[in-house]
């Protein structure tokens, strides 16, 4: 285990998430069962929860019972396509088995253009039931079929649901608005990941609200495990060379996935092979390579012990690798795996314990998939982790600002994880002191404003994960972390910004509401729990925020919005970048504050001079004056042009 990781959550392996019911139902699949006659249904779950069965029994229900003819299951790839494949749900207390005619399959290997027609063939003529098909499949077929009639009492299941997008350009996103108002089919959607790395929502705010939406949260998840204690990620800073840093970083005494850096990101060598090579250096001495599988044996430096290991980037013979890789059946059979684009959505090897990936990967669809990959409850593992090798800007660097923003990214999207990761919690207002929480995962807040609308209070109840992912995906979120701006900046200003902007439809009241859920639920989160006992024998509990420790029966909605929700990204940043650089950085995110006129640049520039000879010092950003703040912001513009000016020489 890490000594230190940045995020750190730890379990308690109730074995709930794993154990099934008199159905055979995992408590997901239970939970969604129990929404079955719901037209619209939209599943969020995280990677190993069982989602493609909890749709085979909803499926098999409404074939049986609701009405419906038939049933097409959308996946994004064709390896996907296996999670659907025959399932014997009836030994396990299920009433009927899922069956998938071979010949409806249409994820098996060959003839692309023919499976189009044959699920145009499917809707019209079949008397087969279930349809198998990727997303490429499905949009093609879409534009084939002349009637969006075809679809009435069919259903439609889209896996890995966050590839979908509302805007006009995305021909499944259309398809599927367009077969929702159109015909009476059923819809349901499931996604390990509801966050889309282009920040474009999925769904319009006005379709969205007509799915009845069943969530699981990671935390229950990874708590209901066997096996799995902790979860942890961490970043490693280097210099350079990414290969001259990574023996520092492996360990091969933990199963592997080791995920290269983009050939088009600053990380990249350029060279993909060679740096598989480099690689397979720094894990020890290559001693072997099957022909018949393309597995290759190395020597490990650390511990002279044989691994296994798989090349996934090398293009001749990743096939059987690939199949290598379907058929291993126990912990024995792998121990590190080399890829660059593979290996992540829908990739099971259970045995996995640490990912660890080579620069910021720019979407948090692609960072919750590969945290996925390693957070499988397996015997061999008590311990998961994420670790991510980010390149450190030299303030000589040219590029300083492009790679703090990369470093930013990860940053936040590591805490992103964490709120993902931790405990539910449930905040409500506390009118009395004597108010006593109804429920454990309850926190009472004075002054917490109630939602006044159902609009509101259906954002505070689904869509907070959702929502904290667009504010820290925002520009001016990111470059207020990185200024390390005031709690009040960021709370009465960043963060409702977003608010409005991911939200337009909502009522100035409403966005104070959502806002101020938001910011105490983040914060709230990242608190640290301690309690102590009185000298009457009472445990008091209290939280630590930002170095204050605070009573739970003492919290109060403007204690909280006194803090800054991110405040650790920035103290992660500040202790791994030196303050010469963040000196850089925080120049250049003020000169970008105000669009000054050149000639209001000249004014401000003499109006500071007389400022600073009357009061001894250079006029304060921060000051509550609004001519001084100007002036402030007017010198960092005419710095940082004077320092592009000196690096351009």
């Amino acid at each position: 285990m890490q000594d230190k990781n940045v995020v750190e959550v730890n379990y308690h392996q109730t074995g709930k998430s794993t154990n099934t019911n008199e159905l055979g139902m995992r408590e997901m699949q239970a939970r969604v069962y129990q929404h079955r006659n719901s037209q619209y249904l939209l599943v969020k779950a995280p990677p190993a929860s069982g989602k493609s069965r909890a749709l085979m029994f909803v499926a098999l229900d409404k074939l049986a019972n609701q009405g419906v003819k038939k049933v097409i299951v959308a996946v994004p790839e064709r390896s996907i396509g296996r999670s659907f494949q025959n399932t014997e749900l009836v030994k396990y207390g299920f009433y009927e088995d899922w069956k998938v005619d071979s010949q409806y399959d249409l994820t098996l290997p060959g003839g692309d253009e023919s499976k189009v027609q044959k699920l145009v063939n499917f809707l019209n003529y079949s008397e087969s039931r279930i349809l198998i098909c990727t997303h490429a499949t499905l949009r093609f077929a879409y534009e084939k079929v002349a009637d969006d009639r075809a679809f009435d009492n069919v259903m439609v299941a889209i896996d890995e649901f966050h590839h979908v997008s509302s805007n006009d350009s995305s021909v499944l996103g259309t398809a599927l608005k367009n077969i929702m108002h159109n015909s009476s089919a059923h819809i349901m959607a499931m996604t390990g990941s509801y966050f889309r790395g282009d920040s474009e929502p999925i769904l319009s705010p006005e379709d969205e609200q007509l799915f009845d939406k069943v969530t699981y949260t990671y935390y229950e998840q990874l708590d209901g495990y066997q096996y799995l204690k902790s979860f942890g990620i961490d970043y490693k800073f280097y210099q350079g060379s990414y290969l001259d840093a990574l023996p520092d970083a492996l360990d091969t005494t933990k199963k592997t996935i080791i995920h290269i850096p983009s050939i088009n990101s600053s990380e990249s060598t350029k060279d993909k092979y060679n740096e598989v090579d480099a690689i397979f250096d720094a894990i020890g001495t290559l001693v072997d390579r099957d022909d018949k599988t393309g597995i290759y044996t190395i020597k490990s430096k650390q511990t002279g012990k044989l691994l296994k290991v798989a090349d996934l980037v090398n293009e001749d013979g990743r096939e059987k690798v690939q199949e290598y890789l379907r058929n291993i059946s126990s912990a024995d059979n792998l121990d590190i795996i080399v890829a660059l684009n593979m290996a992540k959505e829908g990739f099971d090897w259970p045995w996995a314990e640490q990912a660890l990936t080579i620069g910021y990967r720019h979407s948090l669809t692609e960072i919750v998939q590969i945290i996925g990959r390693v957070t499988r409850d397996s015997s061999n593992k008590t311990h998961a982790q994420f670790t991510n090798m980010i390149e450190q800007p030299d303030a000589k660097d040219d590029a300083v600002q492009y790679a703090v923003n990369q470093i930013l990214k990860a940053i936040t999207a590591s805490l992103l994880m964490e709120q993902v990761l931790a405990p539910e919690i449930h905040l409500k207002r506390r009118n009395h002191k004597s108010d006593t929480p109804s429920g454990d995962a309850d926190i009472l807040i004075k002054g917490l404003k109630e939602p006044t609308t159902k609009r509101a209070q259906s954002i505070i109840e689904n869509d907070l994960p959702d929502l904290k992912a667009a504010i820290l995906q925002d520009n001016d979120v990111k470059n207020g972390i990185a200024a390390n701006v005031d709690a009040e900046v960021m709370n009465k200003e960043l963060v409702p910004k977003v608010v409005m902007t991911r939200y337009p439809d909502l009522s100035n009241e409403e966005v104070d509401q959502v806002s101020q859920y938001v910011v105490a639920d983040t914060v709230l989160r990242h608190a640290k729990v301690d309690s102590s006992v009185d000298q009457d024998g009472n445990t008091n509990e209290f939280l630590k925020m930002a170095d204050k420790f605070i009573n739970v029966n003492d919290l109060d909605i403007n204690l909280i919005e006194s803090i800054n929700p991110f405040q650790r990204a920035y103290d992660v940043i500040s202790q791994n970048i030196d303050s010469n650089t963040l000196r850089i950085i925080e120049r250049s995110i003020d000169a970008k504050k105000y669009d000054f006129s050149d000639e209001e640049l000249m004014q401000l520039f003499m109006n500071a001079k007389v400022f600073a000879e009357k009061t001894g010092r250079r006029p304060d950003k921060n000051s509550n004056n609004e001519e001084e703040v100007r002036m402030a912001y007017a010198l960092a513009k005419l710095s940082d042009m004077k320092a592009r000016r000196n690096e351009n020489r």
